[in-house]
């Protein structure tokens, strides 16, 4: 019988743990996790460099310079200094009726503009995914093309088509006894919304474009051998799948729509229908650059900023909770 004996180990000494694999495997996730934080800090830096840079100084400083207000001493002849009003600036930017005048004209505005913009793209983009279009490729050349020109650029072409006495569109209505005013009363919110239209009409439809190619095509084969027609099809089966496109089209064009100042500050060369108060930001550049206010256009500014984040939230929040309702 053999017997097999183990060393002793002497007294004292302890046995060598030797390292558990899980020891090992959490350090190598530890390590795994620093690096992507590591790789995206790197990448998110230059991100918030321009957030803070571009959008957070800028709204710091407009809401510091709403509270105060230069004021001078000694009946206007001593030194200007700036003392702390509170909200006083705020108070008359909210009772001016000019400004509030501004904020119902960007809503007829808002109201007119954004349908026709997210439908007219949307029906173009549909329209060139159909295949129904020839030479799409060159058609959305063409109807890019006038997102490409400047927006000032844009405007004054469409100034000149709009003038009496040198538009040839208007000379071509008289030539018919048709007399019309694109810069009435009546008319010249619409004619500034044909502008924008113009230029801004392309890009999103872009955009919708680019959501469609990515509609799977057995949906498409689906709906087809379903029986739906080409119309059936577009609006029940490929709309509803970009629907998060059509809310952030519509988004934008709602921020870009409440921040209207191009067309009307050039428009309102050539008709008196248009003041220098026209639109909150046409107030905003009134108040700091011709009647040298700051402080009341700063306060402005924030109005009209709290205003695009308030509208902005209530549209993302409406379209969340219908696409729920829907998911239910």
């Amino acid at each position: 019988m053999t017997t097999t004996t183990h060393p002793r180990v002497p007294a004292g000494t302890a046995r060598a743990a030797s390292p558990a694999p899980s020891d090992s495997g959490l350090r190598a996730r530890r390590a795994a996790k620093r690096r992507q934080l590591t790789a995206a800090g790197v990448l998110m830096t230059p991100f918030f460099a321009l957030l803070v840079t571009v959008f957070l100084i800028p709204v710091g400083t407009a809401v510091y310079l709403s509270f105060f207000s230069d004021d001078q001493p000694g009946l206007g002849f001593g030194p200007e200094r700036q003392v702390f009003v509170g909200l006083r600036s705020y108070a008359a930017v909210l009772t001016d009726p000019t400004f509030l005048g501004g904020l119902g004209t960007v809503a007829l505005y808002c109201l007119i503009y954004i349908p026709l913009m997210v439908v007219g793209a949307l029906a173009l983009a549909l329209l060139l995914d159909s295949g129904v279009v020839r030479l799409r490729g060159l058609a959305q050349l063409g109807l890019f093309l006038p997102h490409a020109v400047p927006g000032i650029i844009a405007a004054l072409i469409w100034l000149y088509l709009y003038t009496p006495g040198i538009s040839p569109v208007i000379e071509l209505f008289a030539k018919g006894d048709i007399t019309i005013d694109f810069l009435g009363v009546h008319t010249v919110i619409p004619s500034i919304v044909n502008i924008a239209l113009w230029s801004n009409l392309g890009y999103n439809m872009v955009v919708f474009y680019a959501a469609l190619q990515a509609v799977p095509s057995e949906v498409i084969e689906a709906s087809v051998v379903d029986g739906a027609g080409p119309v059936r099809t577009a609006l029940q089966v490929k709309t509803p799948l970009v629907r998060a496109s059509i809310v952030m089209v519509a988004i934008f064009t709602l921020i870009w729509a409440l921040q209207l100042f191009t067309e009307p500050m050039l428009l309102s060369q050539s008709s008196p229908m248009i003041n220098s108060r026209f639109s909150p930001s046409m107030y905003i550049y009134d108040a700091a650059f011709t009647r040298n206010n700051y402080s009341l256009a700063a306060a402005a500014s924030v109005v009209l900023l709290v205003c695009t984040i308030a509208l902005s939230y209530g549209v993302t929040r409406f379209t969340s909770r219908a696409d729920s309702e829907e998911a239910r």
